[in-house]
């Protein structure tokens, strides 16, 4: 079983699989690092259009006391949930991807999805650092934006440990590869981000504070458009939904991932 120890042991190899990553993943593309800036921004205008002005969303004042805007109290959320996506997807490609170096020689098995980790985290940062940069141009701006470093900690473990789990089981099932991007397609819609929550009748709303994911878009939206404190209840569903999935899913692929090694 690897311990956070070893792990650190091979940090220069994490790095160089991150920086790896970095590399190939606008190889050969004219825009380079501009496509991982206009994806977003293509699907904020495309939820902006469908869901502000064509289903007429409306969206609660900001918290320096302007009216509301749509497509920001949608990014505020897009960059919480494009961050959670992205580690899911990083971490079941990253292991599956490692095979022929976990092969020939030995590395603890979480480095690959660390590196794909770091990856995520840097767009992640990008997208944050837009967010900021045009909450800065209205007006919109508070002590609060430091509350986004504990909040993204904490998403960051709860995605790693589900992406842990994921990652195993892709590799004895294909399948899951192909349900994880369904699963993620419905928790989309059942994670109050292109609507608010306050607009669920009650029995329903209840239903989607049990997703931990509505939680920590909340969250964002309390620190970056309201300008306020998440709630109680925010901090302990993410605290405790972060340690469950990052304690449980390291311990499940550190003893399971030397086993399907062979498999990759």
């Amino acid at each position: 079983m690897s311990s956070p120890k070893q792990v650190w042991e091979y940090r220069t190899l994490i790095a160089n699989l991150a920086q790896r990553d970095l590399k190939s993943r606008y190889k050969r593309t004219l825009l380079g690092w501009l496509w991982s800036l206009i994806n977003p921004a293509v699907t904020l205008g495309l939820y902006t259009v469908v869901f502000g002005i064509i289903l007429r969303g409306v969206a609660p004042s900001l918290g320096n006391g302007d009216a509301g805007i749509f497509a920001l109290y949608l990014f505020c959320a897009l960059v919480a949930w494009n961050f959670f996506a992205g580690t899911i997807n990083s971490a079941i490609g990253s292991f599956s991807g490692a095979g022929g170096l976990l092969t020939r020689t030995y590395f603890p098995p979480e480095s690959p999805l660390i590196a794909g980790l770091i990856t995520v985290t840097i767009q992640m940062v990008l997208e944050t650092l837009i967010l900021v940069a045009v909450m800065l141009f209205i007006g919109n701006y508070g002590w609060t934006y430091l509350l986004v470093f504990p909040i993204m900690i904490l998403l960051a473990a709860f995605s790693f440990g589900l992406g842990q789990i994921l990652a195993l089981g892709n590799i004895r099932y294909r399948d899951v590869n192909y349900l994880t991007g369904v699963v993620l397609q419905v928790l989309f819609y059942a994670t109050p981000i292109v609507y608010s929550i306050d607009i669920v009748p009650d029995p329903y709303q209840q239903i989607l504070r049990l997703n931990p994911l509505t939680h920590f878009t909340d969250a964002m939206r309390h620190a970056f458009y309201t300008l306020d404190m998440p709630t109680t209840t925010n901090w302990i569903v993410m605290v405790s939904s972060a340690v469950i999935s990052l304690v449980f899913g390291w311990w499940i692929f550190s003893v399971n991932a030397p086993k399907v090694i062979e498999e990759l």
